[in-house]
């Protein structure tokens, strides 16, 4: 009998012992992808959400009707057949480490040898009144969107909590479908722990420009609910009451790993590994959102929730699992995004505040355009550190060699026009931004 027809049976458990990989995003998958490129080992993938892998960050293009579900989906749904990669559609209820089992919630279990946790995250709450109304939630799961797809003919304005990515991609979609958006902040500026006070209030404006109700220095109070258990309003810590009909919490994420705690696993944040991505429990291992670092690398957080330390910690992973034992490097920082139109690049070190000691920061601005373009460098070698670019996407290749070695800030500076990818702009970008730095180098001769 195959190890399908095994878990199709209530009560029953695989006899088949094979890595088992628990969740389906880009961690998850990489590592399976990875091993099923190295060996023949027999694997299993399992996820509660859907059976195939899709892009989590294409979610909010679906709601805008720019791509299908389907499109999603970078793989044939034919894919993990040919591969010999079992997919499991289950909900993971208990890890019982010491008969190497898998609990799922209908009775059934799964035996591993090796068990590879991608669990992922779950989205925040702070405990709000009104909080867990039906038309109060986040945009993280498949079934997120089709709930929000549900409301959203009865919604004609909306409530969105959290001034990070998630909250401004919310704003945007409901923005899409003509609703009303109020945007709560708690923040003085929109998302200004992580952006200087230039793009911060560039991005302010770029939001209101959209006709979003921006409310800066704002919290949500409570939220309160109608006779259907919709929502009829929120309150804010301003005092301002909101009517609206659904709200969006966007308060950041945490390692879903709620269902693991008496497992024996060794939790924090997350679930703790080292620098393998091994957990303190023999042949159990995580990676992705829901790991936790317990030797980051210096100027890096123990959990990092991005798509690419989650791929590159998959490839590692798959690594050690063939014997080849593999530390988790993840090089240098990156991450992108988009505010509306305006794109969002971040390479490197560069801090909102910097410490002048430590970083100077050199800033060019468009006079007309919303795009800005920010580097910081080392002020006692005057090597490069990082960039910051809104509206000017950058080619990931040149800033990720600049950074594993050390480079001048004027060798940045002189190669950044073949760096942009829009080269009709490039070389009057180039030109004003050598010209500021001609006079800042002059500043530290």
């Amino acid at each position: 009998m195959s190890q399908k027809q095994y878990l199709s049976e209530m009560g029953k458990e695989s006899s088949n012992k094979a890595i088992v990989i628990l969740g389906n995003g880009i961690s998850g998958i990489t590592t399976a992808r990875h091993l099923r490129k190295k060996s023949s080992l027999p694997i299993t993938v399992i996820s509660e959400e859907s059976p195939y892998f899709f892009s989590r960050t294409a979610l909010m293009y679906v709601y805008m009707g720019h791509l299908k579900f389907e499109h999603t989906q970078p793989y044939e749904n034919t894919f993990w057949e040919q591969n010999n990669i079992e997919l499991v559609q289950k909900r993971v209820n208990q890890f019982d480490a010491k008969t190497q089992r898998l609990l799922f919630e209908d009775g059934s279990s799964l035996t591993f040898d090796r068990l590879v946790i991608a669990c992922g995250s779950k989205p925040n709450k702070r405990g709000w009144p009104g909080e867990d109304l039906k038309a109060v939630q986040g945009l993280y799961h498949k079934k997120d969107l089709d709930r929000l797809e549900a409301w959203t003919d009865s919604i004609q304005s909306a409530t969105v909590v959290g001034g990070g990515l998630i909250g401004i991609e919310l704003a945007e979609m409901l923005h899409s479908r003509g609703k009303k958006v109020h945007f709560l902040v708690r923040e003085s500026s929109f998302w200004n722990t992580v952006l200087p006070a230039e793009e911060s209030e560039l991005v302010n404006r770029h939001i209101r420009s959209h006709g979003i109700e921006l409310h800066l220095s704002t919290e949500l109070e409570s939220i309160h609910g109608d006779s259907n258990g919709g929502v009829a309003q929120v309150q804010t810590s301003t005092g301002i009451v909101l009517p609206c009909e659904w709200v969006g919490l966007a308060v950041g994420v945490s390692p879903n790993i709620d269902f693991l705690k008496g497992s024996g696993l060794a939790l924090g944040k997350g679930i703790q590994v080292n620098r393998f991505l091994e957990t303190n429990l023999p042949n159990v291992y995580a990676v992705g959102d829901c790991a936790e670092q317990t030797e980051p690398l210096p100027g890096r957080q123990a959990v990092e929730a991005v798509w690419y330390t989650g791929r590159i910690m998959g490839e590692t992973l798959a690594q050690t699992l063939t014997d080849r034992k593999t530390a988790y490097q993840p090089g240098p920082w990156f991450n992108s995004a988009k505010f509306f139109d305006i794109e969002y690049h971040i390479y490197g070190e560069l801090s909102p505040t910097p410490d002048p000691e430590k970083e100077v920061q050199l800033y060019w601005q468009h006079p007309t355009k919303n795009c800005s373009l920010r580097l910081s460098f080392d002020p006692q070698h005057l090597f490069f550190k990082g960039i910051l670019s809104l509206g000017i996407r950058l080619r990931h290749e040149y800033f990720d060699r600049w950074l594993r070695t050390p480079t001048l800030m004027s060798e940045v500076v002189n190669k950044l026009g073949p760096s942009f990818f829009d080269p009709e702009f490039s070389p009057r970008y180039q030109t004003e931004i050598q010209s500021k730095w001609e006079l800042k180098k002059s500043t530290f001769a």
